[in-house]
């Protein structure tokens, strides 16, 4: 991969930490009751429609949930109107990204986001800074693994895909860009990705 020339990254699990579980808990559940509600709640077809929503849409996805979901139809709504609590800062990736920035590589971002999550989470993000661009599902009620949103950025940023490296914490989703002609690499946990990112640094700088 040494003709790659932009870095493309997902938000969630890659550039941001996820406590879910422990928000929840914060809330007041058992644990076993945060592992249950959240799973049901990221894993229902209902969450990639969150996905698509933008501001003043997502009430409608909260009432949804609430129908398939009356025992814990209130946790949910809480959960999403509350989702500045859900994710925490990964410095020391945020210290390489802006390292790659610097040797030249050009960022983006690919990230299946809600309008009110995306900007409660990023907003305030020093990694933001460093970006040339991206899309995010909400902007082009596109989601991945789908062909299309791989597309739509590869369009937008006239970006050749064999030139192009995708972080994603999702199999599905690097396997959706591998389709596509792009490089990617499935996130597995924060330190897999400091390496990762320290080698492609390294590379440059040998």
């Amino acid at each position: 991969m040494t003709n790659i020339k932009n870095i493309i990254f997902d938000i969630g699990s890659v550039l941001l930490e996820y406590r879910w579980e422990d928000m929840l808990m914060d809330h007041g559940l058992s644990r076993e009751d945060a592992i249950k509600i959240g799973t049901a709640m990221f894993t229902d077809p209902l969450w990639s429609g969150m996905d698509l929503s933008s501001t003043g849409e997502e009430q409608a996805i909260i009432e949804s949930y609430h129908r398939k979901y009356p025992e814990y139809g209130d946790t949910i709504e809480w959960f999403i109107n509350h989702c500045e609590y859900m994710h925490v800062p990964r410095e020391d990736v945020w210290e390489r990204v802006h390292q790659l920035k610097g040797l030249g590589y050009t960022l983006y971002l690919l990230s299946n986001y809600p309008e009110t999550m995306f900007h409660k989470h990023t907003d305030n993000a020093p990694f933001i800074a460093d970006m040339s661009g991206g899309i995010i599902s909400f902007q082009v009620k596109q989601i991945k693994p789908n062909a299309e949103i791989y597309q739509s950025l590869l369009r937008k940023y006239d970006l050749v895909a064999d030139e192009c490296l995708f972080f994603d914490d999702r199999a599905d989703n690097t396997e959706g860009a591998r389709k596509q002609g792009i490089h990617a690499i499935t996130v597995t946990s924060r330190q897999f990705l400091v390496d990762e990112l320290d080698k492609i640094i390294a590379a440059k700088n040998s």
